[in-house]
């Protein structure tokens, strides 16, 4: 996740300056146009005149108390902005939680953001505040004017709008997200029928904003999500990806935070369009055959003013004890997962992303973050738990929760862990006492792989066994390996330029190091411009360099790497028995003087099995031998030089020899060359 911590907005700041000078009890905008964030009264406490509550009913009773049990899990259908017809007038149904507040009012560009002039009205003892507002339609600005205990009005975004003013601006818009006409039926049921375990799955990560960049003014250069699902779609299909995964597609002020800092939750990113124009991207990527995953973010959140943090003046999506409810290592807010209202503010959003926008999974960021009370605080600053222990038991409780629901509904959609400890049964079911989660991420495999791959060729020897030792946890959870954006910046430099050698070396390195990566168990996971080998380190204010495809070795990889993406797919021996032991064998797992890594991957029928050879040495091994577990005939898919063999393209054929090689009855005889790769179907 991203470690960036962002801004602050000067806007709000000289909002909120102007009007403790001038002495209001009016709005002020600031300078920019912004929608106000604070404003200070002077004198007698504000207090909304006195009008008759409208009575709508539209949170009813029922709607209140099962937010309460935090299980309302469409609450965004309630709360929020909504078109309605109330007593023979369209308008705006407005309403939103602020228990702690003495009173709220709606302000927009409509009444001049002047909080005393549409008072909200509190429904029972709920902390509910709604308004409908005759005439009210789409497309308008407005925010929340809180009046705190202590006679501040706060100007908050609204935690439920579906969409939101492109930055720098702060408000929310009023949005009207019913009626998309999807196209996707057919993605649909099949995602319904597969059991993505047992299925394949190769992520391409994506930063939209940083992807590709058009050359014109408006809005940076963004694609639009509509520009960018036809693109993305062709490459994707070009390339071999199952799945693309999306950072930071909720609303998130500071471009620099990635999108791990959010501030409207319900709401993608005015980036890139509208509402609905997201809706368009994901109904096209399914009619194309390609899965949509978010990276979502429930374990903080940014303390900007129009946000959540403090929202009624008091702490209320957070935890109140800032030794639980600040993470100091990223100044930002932790959600209070012991507040039945919070869990379902974010149970309810997740299944929002997967009911209204068809989402396929959602990668949760930060999950050890949310599981350790500890976690980024020092001795003395944090609080056990009842028990005494350092694990957050409520976090335990929402991840149990959440899991059960979106698991229960069967209709195949993943909720994958950002994990990087050793938490035990993280892809176990709560029946069986884990967190349910899908998948999780492989960071201690991601760890040990890229610091082998670094290594000289000649220190490799000295360290095998990272190479081999994620095989003695590979199934004790349903992993994903991932080479990520986190690794790849922050001076951590791209995965081409991790490379040791000269220019060529370093491309024959790293395709010896993503064919190993694709033989190995579990799912796949790139980060964009990693498949072409971009040089530079990713920076999310500018286009990755698309040019570098045009040059030799550049498109050398990137077709190589298509290969392996496409013999990935086609290959049952590569995803069927990811997490079961009858799914891999090693060759040679001891070839460290030689840094050659030989295994068998096996499908459940053992008629279609592929033996893997990697060499990451430049020595050529010209005499060299694998053992093989049977005798008959050994096709060549895939070389170094090559890439993988087309349909119609003839193909080499090895036979297997009787003979007793690498504890194997039977061997094949291969010269392998300097950085040399093999995939063999048997």
């Amino acid at each position: 996740m991203a470690r960036t911590k962002k801004n602050q907005e000067p806007a709000a700041a000289a909002a909120e300056e102007h009007a403790k000078k001038s002495g209001t009890r009016r709005s002020q905008k600031a300078e920019s146009g912004a929608a106000p964030t604070t404003v200070l009264r002077t004198g007698r406490r504000g207090r909304p005149k006195k009008i008759v509550p409208l009575g709508t009913d539209f949170v009813s009773e029922m709607d209140r108390y099962l937010f309460g049990q935090g299980t309302h899990y469409n609450i965004y259908e309630k709360l929020g902005a909504h078109p309605k017809t109330y007593k023979g007038q369209d308008g705006m149904y407005f309403a939103v939680w602020a228990p702690h507040a003495a009173s709220v009012s709606l302000v927009g560009d409509f009444n001049n953001w002047n909080p005393d002039a549409n008072p909200m009205f509190l429904l029972g003892t709920s902390g509910i505040y709604e308004i409908f507002m005759p005439g009210m339609g789409t497309g308008m600005l407005y925010k929340y004017a809180i009046t705190t205990s202590s006679g501040a009005v706060l100007f908050k975004a609204d935690p439920f709008a579906f969409e939101a003013e492109y930055r720098p601006g702060t408000a929310s818009v009023t949005a009207d997200i019913s009626g998309f006409s999807w196209k996707d039926e057919k993605w649909m049921t099949q995602r319904r029928e597969t059991d993505i375990v047992r299925s394949p799955l190769s992520i391409y990560e994506v930063h939209l904003g940083s992807w590709k960049r058009k050359d014109r003014p408006e809005k940076n250069g963004f694609y639009t999500y509509i520009e960018a699902a036809h693109e993305l779609t062709e490459y994707v299909l070009k390339m071999g990806y199952t799945h693309v995964e999306l950072m930071g597609i909720a609303e998130h002020p500071f471009d620099g935070s990635w999108g791990y800092q959010v501030t409207g939750y319900y709401a993608p990113t005015s980036r890139y369009g509208q509402a609905r124009d997201f809706m368009y991207f994901v109904n096209y990527l399914h009619r194309h055959g390609i899965g949509v995953i978010l990276d979502w973010v429930p374990a903080h959140f940014p303390k900007d003013a129009h946000g959540l943090a403090d929202f009624d003046g008091e702490p209320l999506f957070e935890y109140a004890d800032s030794r639980k409810g600040e993470h100091p290592d990223w100044g930002t807010k932790v959600f209070d997962y012991a507040k039945n209202e919070v869990k379902n503010f974010l149970i309810a959003n997740a299944l929002y992303w997967l009911d209204q926008y068809h989402i396929d999974g959602l990668r949760v960021d930060a999950v050890a973050s949310m599981l350790y009370l500890d976690y980024g605080r020092s001795a003395g600053n944090w609080v056990p738990n009842v028990n005494g222990g350092h694990e957050n038991l409520e976090a335990i409780e929402f991840f149990k929760h959440i899991n059960s629901v979106i698991s229960g509904r069967h209709d195949g959609a993943m909720i994958i862990a950002e994990e990087s400890t050793a938490w035990p049964m993280i892809t176990k079911s709560p029946e069986d006492g884990g967190l349910g989660f899908r998948f999780k991420w492989n960071m201690g495999w991601m760890h040990d792989f890229l610091e082998y791959v670094k290594l000289d060729p000649y220190f490799r020897k000295y360290n095998h066994n990272k190479m081999t030792f994620a095989m003695t946890y590979s199934t004790s959870e349903n992993f994903i390996l991932v080479l990520s954006h986190d690794e790849v910046v922050h001076l951590k430099c791209s995965m081409i330029s991790k490379m040791p050698g000269i220019y060529e070396d370093k491309f024959a390195n790293l395709k010896v190091a993503y064919t190993f990566m694709i033989g190995h168990p579990g799912k796949k996971l790139l980060f964009m411009g990693q498949d072409f080998a971009q040089w530079h380190e990713w920076d999310e204010s500018v286009s990755l360099d698309w040019g570098l495809t045009g040059e030799p070795l550049h498109q050398d990889l990137q077709n190589y790497f298509s290969g392996l993406l496409h013999l990935y797919k086609k290959y049952p021996a590569l995803w069927t028995q990811d997490y079961n032991w009858d799914g891999f064998s090693w060759i040679n797992v001891n070839d460290a003087d030689r840094s050659i890594f030989s295994f068998v991957r096996y499908d459940v029928t053992r008629k279609q099995s592929l033996l893997f050879v990697c060499n990451f040495t430049p020595m050529e091994r010209s005499d060299y031998r694998v053992g093989v577990p049977k005798s008959g005939n050994y096709t060549l898919l895939l070389d170094e030089t090559h890439g993988m063999y087309q349909r119609g393209e003839t193909k080499k054929v090895f036979r297997a020899v009787k003979g007793e090689c690498d504890g194997q009855p039977y061997s094949v005889a291969y010269p392998l060359p300097p950085y040399g790769t093999a995939i063999f179907r048997f």
